[in-house]
């Protein structure tokens, strides 16, 4: 375990994950507490921004979309409260301007969901400047789409004339 390896150099193992896809987030964390890290969990940014305020973490995982911001800003008041810290940011919605922008604040790297823990800890424990490999099997331009238009009808409560409007589509358009 080349990963285990990697993080007995740690003497901090905090690690915060702010996700809001509470399965998720139950799920990674169980898998990064079984890979040696003391995990902190939230669901907000606002509690994000909280748990940071009490004590910075040495690693974060943080989801790019919250349900009340945006996750860069956790990535930034990390940075700024412990600039050593290792933080990357996750999302189902990835594209380059976010990208670069989560790594002009700070993050090590920017993984699409879903992401294995496996995927996630060597992203946090990778020191050297090599490039990643690409997903395998990355999500589709329709999927990705199909993803984005489920989470909003979820936040309006399955109201489709709510999704719509949210969406700026025809309310037959999304019911297909």
């Amino acid at each position: 375990m080349a990963a285990t390896a990697a993080l007995a150099e740690h003497a901090d193992r905090s690690l915060l994950i702010v996700e809001d896809d509470k399965p998720f987030l139950e799920r990674l964390a169980r898998a990064m507490e079984a890979r040696g890290f003391s995990v902190t969990s939230s669901d907000t940014v606002a509690d994000g921004l909280e748990q940071i305020g009490k004590s910075a973490p040495a690693f974060a995982v943080v989801d790019l979309r919250l349900g009340d911001g945006n996750g860069l800003d956790v990535v930034s008041a990390l940075k700024r409260k412990r600039p050593e810290a290792r933080v990357i940011v996750l999302t189902g919605y990835g594209n380059i301007a976010t990208a670069v922008t989560a790594v002009k604040l700070g993050a090590v790297d920017y993984l699409a969901k879903p992401a294995d823990a496996d995927d996630v800890v060597a992203a946090l424990l990778n020191t050297s400047m090599e490039k990643s490999e690409p997903p395998q099997n990355p999500m589709s331009a329709d999927r990705v789409r199909w993803e984005h238009i489920q989470r909003i009808y979820e936040m309006c409560n399955r109201n489709v004339s709510e999704t719509a409007r949210r969406l700026n589509m025809h309310r037959r358009t999304l019911q297909r």
